[in-house]
């Protein structure tokens, strides 16, 4: 079908659209047009929905060509690249992007460390079945007070984690995570892991948070935190550079070794006592693998018998936690300081990993991959401490900055490295941020390239809930999530 779709005189190119939606495919001999070279996203964007083409009726598109959105005119896209009017284009088109629009914040008395959520879609809701109730939807934070808040979706504190006197961490928390609906994980500067039970009566009482046991085997600050609920198991990582693989609950759990218990040296260090007897146990795996603080540490999405770490040591290991022992190491050129895993439907998980050197390295783990490194994430200005997949598919993430932004990335948006910009240097892709937004308390104020004020600590991008995130700020701040990066 090679007739313009409009009369109107000027330079014309031809287009072939294609997609890789299955609900939005062509007829084979619609696919090829003439379309006025000075067309835009949006006049491209009536065409497919016209009578003679979709008949879609009013569905958004952007196009990407070559891997990049179009952002200009056909004819402004061909001038940058050197390309004639003669040019036969090919335009992927997809369902169009939604920008992350602020939606609210919840105030802290302390640094936001880490988020977490609990609605029907997200891991712990779906581990729990019909243990979850709809309209009981929670935000779980950690602070650099020390304490855990569960909030609902309204902003108001349901109930607040007791402190060290009463069995909860004495020094800041680093990581949190819902277990199930009635189980929460946390861990601290205090080297502990703790795990908590979780009642909310709903609207018919107050909700509680209580200490049920506490988990020592780490030496230095324990600063990532990974559950899988069906197996009651938690993966951590340290800044004594160790991995460890725990138990959630306390009848499964080895004794504790007692030098590292928080009684052990009391000559040594003021003891915070407190009121409560809680169970203390130790890990069922303790892998000092890292040469450096190991960062993070996540479960394989499709097998939680297989693990993936990071650390300042410049390396990603894959691990087998039913032996605990290192099988395949990679070795990056730049300090590693946070890790996803990303799901893919043809195999193993593609491995999100952001850097001190400002950007996020997307490593295939497999060891028979042919190479390390599959694209380079650019755009932040300093360190990338936070991942999280989007639940929705599986090309597209969100990374937390200390530059105080979160980022949305769309792996489909890609370009060839240049020198000097994909991992290691040689070869590789690139793709930059699809949007970009700011903490909403810094809106109105000078803006600041290494983020101080605004770092983000920690972000969780749920199906329901949105884009969370926490930080410097002293709160935790939700964007939306829904559409946008659509498959």
């Amino acid at each position: 079908m090679d007739e313009p779709m409009n009369d109107a005189p000027g330079a014309q190119v031809k287009v072939t659209f294609t997609t890789n939606e299955a609900d939005l495919q062509l007829p084979e001999e619609k696919r090829q047009l003439l379309v006025p070279a000075d067309i835009r996203r949006y006049g491209l964007s009536r065409i497919l929905n016209s009578d003679l083409m979709l008949d879609s009726g009013s569905i958004p598109f952007d196009f990407l060509v070559n891997g990049s959105f179009l952002r200009s005119s056909l004819e402004d896209y061909l001038n940058s690249e050197g390309l004639s009017l003669e040019t036969n284009l090919t335009l992927q088109y997809v369902r169009s992007l939604i920008p992350p629009v602020f939606e609210a914040s919840f105030e802290h008395d302390d640094w936001v460390s880490s988020v977490d959520a609990l609605t029907a879609t997200s891991p712990a809701g779906r581990w729990s079945g019909e243990n979850f109730s709809r309209g009981q939807e929670r935000i779980l934070s950690a602070s650099y007070d020390g304490l855990l808040r569960i909030w609902n979706t309204s902003g108001e504190v349901l109930v607040t984690a007791p402190s060290a006197s009463h069995g909860g961490h004495s020094a800041s928390i680093k990581a949190a995570k819902f277990i199930s609906s009635t189980q929460i994980a946390s861990t601290g500067m205090d080297r502990s892991v703790r795990v908590w039970k979780y009642t909310d009566p709903g609207a018919s009482g107050q909700a509680e948070l209580k200490p049920t046991l506490e988990l020592y085997g780490h030496r230095a600050s324990v600063d990532s935190l990974e559950v899988h609920g069906p197996s009651k198991r938690i993966l951590t990582a340290s800044a004594d550079g160790s991995v460890a693989l725990w138990s959630a609950s306390k009848s499964s759990s080895p004794e504790a070794d007692a030098s590292l218990l928080p009684n052990a040296h009391t000559s040594k260090r003021r003891k915070v006592a407190s009121s409560v007897t809680t169970p203390q146990r130790g890990p069922l795996f303790l892998m000092q693998i890292h040469n450096a603080p190991a960062t993070a540490a996540v479960f394989d999405p499709r097998d939680h018998t297989v693990g993936y770490s990071v650390s300042q040591d410049h390396t990603v290991k894959t691990l087998d936690l039913t032996t605990g022992s290192v099988v395949a190491n990679l070795t990056l050129s730049h300090s590693l300081l946070s890790l996803c895993a990303i799901p893919r439907s043809n195999g193993a998980p593609l491995l999100a990993v952001g850097t001190s050197a400002r950007h996020i390295t997307l490593v295939d783990p497999r060891a028979s991959a042919a190479t390390t490194s599959v694209m380079t994430l650019r755009g932040h200005t300093n360190k990338v401490v936070a991942l999280a997949a989007n639940p929705e598919n599986e090309y597209s993430l969100v990374s937390g900055s200390h530059d105080g932004t979160c980022r949305i990335w769309d792996l489909r948006s890609v370009r060839p490295a240049s020198g000097g910009e994909s991992e290691g240097g040689v070869g590789g892709n690139v793709s930059e941020p699809v949007y970009v937004f700011e903490r909403e308390s810094r809106q109105g104020k000078k803006k600041s390239v290494a983020g101080e004020g605004a770092k983000v600590f920690g972000v969780v991008w749920d199906r329901e809930l949105g884009i969370l995130s926490g930080g410097e700020d002293k709160k935790v701040q939700v964007n939306r999530g829904r559409d946008v990066v659509r498959e």
